[in-house]
């Protein structure tokens, strides 16, 4: 009998499991791969079959039958996704997969912050791998890595002065209901969404376990990104590296991991598999598309991204280029990539709150459209209500159209007019502005009569007020606190205006779930945007062009260039001047914004943290 098989005799033939079996039949010859397979009725008589182990056993090894739970774990429901991976583990096991890999953190969901100090959080966690262990003892074969964390188990201090990191970012392998070995996180990020070095100490050893004969060396995700682990790795043996992940989305994040991971095996020539996590978390979104690079770097197999999948795949080790039949889903291009993680990011925001549905302004700008049609495609038209709140500014056409794009998309619409609302506060403050002309104090009361009508009808009915205030605007600080900011989730708060002209476009022409052709009237996306506020306002008046201000947006904001070298590219010294202050004097708005979906590598979130109080401005 070949090393490493499991053959079940009987006088009729070989019958049950049989893993990684080449045979020779009387009158021809079978070769049966490392799969599940169930023999029984198709063989001859016992004295026909001979095992050979010398033609067929070296390329039988070889193979190996790899299942990835790329799934939208949720922060907190250990129990649900202990579940979830003891599904996940009878599935590959029925399809024949000797190793299953989960996401980074897969039993606590990602990211589960400072739940990560409470001893309650992560003993629940250590048992829930227990339950795991049990639930899958009698699915021989089957290797399965779970992403954890677990408290350490040397000295760590908390008191009121000091902290060090309490727990472990961890991997742990279950086979046949017992631990085979653990592999705790070497690289731990602390830069842009990571904290990691909060909650976690780093590993120090490399970890490798054996599979159907072969030798598998785990990493996680940011060890990856790093030679060393995987060069550690290789040398304790490893003949194929499994990386389990939880990478936050951002535009073009996608194509990076591919090209990172490729050239890590073009260093460490071994055969790789990315497991990945795919659903939304407060700001962040996985994407999923979970891959398989062989030992050449190239990709051999590919789950689609912003879905949840059980992948299996087959992996030769010993010939890299034989791994054709594996599906390659494809990657999408940059809107597209943007709809779907917008729509992920609203759809598991709202659903993990447990919102029954979602209230927003449709004001008839390109703003509160793009908002109001990713909210129906995450959530369909029943769970979305729409508000037109017409004031003394509201041009025909605005109202017009919010009324059209409303009935094409078949959501809830209602008017209200909020110019009584608006007389009244200004007959009441009357006598403290007298021989005071009208500025932005009565713009801003408007935004406020909105967003007291839309936090109204939240409290009434229980929906989530969706804000649709753009990355642009943040920014700049052109919107107004506990007006158009008050809000739950602030969809396109990461979007700059360019982007959302762009993804409007993009929306009529796709229809990606479905739920209406062609949503947003023509007219909203070409007039001039304004926030009519005021007669004949339009946004120009007060801020660069879009195309000039999103570029000194992202120049200064994303990539930290200094104002000075903006003004070098060719930028107008004023225009940089302006958007810099505009971006400095506008913290203490943004600090009180709605949390919302992250798309860019650098968002105002968790990965913007300047102070609000700041009289430093760097000219260059």
């Amino acid at each position: 009998v070949v090393h490493g098989c499991q053959v079940g005799m009987a006088n009729e033939g070989i019958q049950g499991a049989i893993r990684g079996l080449a045979v020779l039949v009387a009158g021809g010859q079978q070769a049966v791969p490392m799969v599940l397979c169930n023999a029984g009725g198709v063989l001859y008589d016992t004295g026909d079959i001979i095992v050979n182990a010398h033609c067929f056993a070296t390329q039988i090894l070889s193979l190996m039958r790899i299942s990835v739970a790329q799934f939208n774990f949720v922060v907190g429901d250990v129990a649900g996704n202990a579940q979830r991976i003891v599904q996940a583990a009878k599935d590959a096991h029925s399809a024949g997969a000797q190793l299953l890999l989960t996401p980074e953190l897969a039993l606590s969901g990602y990211a589960a912050e400072d739940l990560y100090l409470r001893s309650q959080f992560t003993t629940a966690s250590d048992d829930a791998l227990k339950t795991i262990a049990s639930l899958t003892a009698h699915l021989v074969g089957l290797h399965i890595v779970v992403g954890h964390a677990t408290a350490r188990t040397d000295a760590t201090i908390r008191t009121d002065s000091v902290a060090t990191a309490p727990c472990l970012n961890m991997a742990t392998v279950l086979h046949a209901g017992q631990v085979v070995t653990s592999y705790a996180k070497r690289e731990l990020p602390n830069y842009q969404v990571f904290d990691e070095r909060r909650y976690f100490a780093p590993g120090d050893k490399p970890c490798v376990f054996e599979v159907a004969g072969m030798q598998v060396g785990l990493l996680i995700c940011e060890d990856a990104w790093f030679e060393q682990p995987a060069l550690d790795t290789q040398a304790a043996g490893a003949q194929v590296l499994v990386v389990i992940n939880a990478s936050p989305f951002h535009m073009g994040k996608s194509a990076q991991r591919e090209v990172a991971m490729a050239q890590l095996v073009k260093r460490v020539p071994l055969p790789l598999v990315y497991a990945h996590m795919v659903g939304g978390q407060d700001e962040l979104v996985f994407e999923g598309r979970s891959f398989m690079l062989n030992a050449h770097g190239n990709v051999t197999a590919r789950a689609p991204g912003f879905v949840e999948q059980l992948s299996t795949w087959d992996l030769d080790v010993a010939n890299p280029n034989n791994n054709s039949n594996n599906p390659v889903a494809p990657l999408e291009d940059e809107l597209s990539d943007l709809w779907q993680a917008l729509v992920l990011g609203v759809r598991d925001y709202i659903g993990k709150n447990k919102f029954p549905s979602v209230v927003l302004g449709l004001s008839g700008g390109i703003d509160s459209a793009l908002v109001l049609a990713i909210a129906v495609d995450a959530l369909g038209k029943d769970r979305v209500r729409a508000v037109m709140m017409q004031s003394p500014y509201t041009a025909d056409i605005s109202w017009l159209d919010a009324a059209e794009m409303a009935k094409r998309m078949g959501v809830r619409y209602t008017e209200l007019n909020i110019t009584p609302h608006f007389e009244a506060f200004k007959q009441s403050l009357a006598g403290e502005f007298e021989g005071l002309g009208e500025d932005t104090t009565e713009e801003n009361l408007q935004a406020r009569i909105r967003g007291t009508l839309l936090m109204a009808l939240s409290n009434k009915f229980g929906s989530m007020v969706l804000t649709t205030g753009n990355k642009s605007e943040m920014a700049t600080g052109y919107c107004t606190l506990y007006g158009d900011m008050a809000g739950g989730f602030a969809v396109i708060k990461d979007l700059l205006k360019t982007r959302v002209f762009a993804l409007c476009h993009w929306r009529n022409v796709h229809n990606p779930f479905g739920t209406c052709d062609n949503p947003i009237p023509q007219r909203i996306i070409t007039r001039p945007p304004s926030a009519e506020l005021r007669a004949d306002q339009t946004d120009q008046d007060s801020l660069p062009p879009y195309d000039v201000l999103d570029a000194i947006i992202a120049a200064y904001m994303e990539h930290d260039t200094a104002p000075a070298d903006i003004v070098s590219q060719g930028f107008d010294p004023d225009d940089v001047a302006k958007v810099v202050r505009l971006i400095r004097i506008n913290e203490y708005k943004r600090r009180q914004s709605p949390v919302g979906v992250r798309v860019s590598h650098r968002g105002f979130g968790k990965d913007w943290r300047y102070p609000i109080a700041n009289l430093f401005f760097a000219a260059s």
